[in-house]
Parts: structure tokens; sequence; C-alpha cells
């Protein structure tokens, strides 16, 4: 998995009411990143569908929010134990 920041717009999802989402993200920001799975040219929304409704609203008082946190769940180009600095098990 990887977390990172990219473009509401490269994100697809289901738009949902966001309610009282709007006014927690406006004062906190996004806490919890919005999970995705890579596919060809974008990503699919898999949990996190009211935030990126949240944002689509927000960003147009305020151009951050056109960028927005994420982990990316079918990504594991970092994994194994050189992602840690240690190439050998210790155990």
């Amino acid at each position: 998995m990887i977390n990172t920041i990219v473009l509401l717009k490269e994100i697809k999802y289901q738009k949902k009411e966001p309610g009282e989402l709007l006014a927690s993200i406006r004062k906190r920001g996004i806490a919890i990143p919005v999970q995705v799975k890579k596919r060809d040219g974008f990503y699919e929304c898999m949990d996190g569908n009211k935030r990126c409704s949240a944002c689509e609203v927000l960003q147009k008082e305020d151009a951050k929010y056109a960028r927005i946190p994420i982990m990316i769940l079918n990504d594991f180009t970092k994994a194994g134990s050189s992602f840690w600095g240690n190439t050998q098990n210790h155990h």
C-alpha cells in the first residue's frame, strides 16, 4: 500500500451527500486518506465517496481541496524488507 496525495479529478467515485462532513473537513482537513485502487489512468474509490464529494464542493471555496490524501490498496511497489532499509531478517 502506498500513501500519497493526488488530484481529486484523478479519482472516480460515487457522489454522495456530504452533510456534516463539509464542516469537519473545512475545520480539520481529511484525517483519514481515501482508499483507492489504481486502474489504467485513474484511481477507483473503494472507501471515501463522501470525503471526495465534500472536497468537490469545498474546492470551489479553496483550491487546496482539489488535492487529497489517498491510500492505494493495490500498489506494493515499495513492499518488502528493502523498503524498511534492512535487507536481512534478524528474527
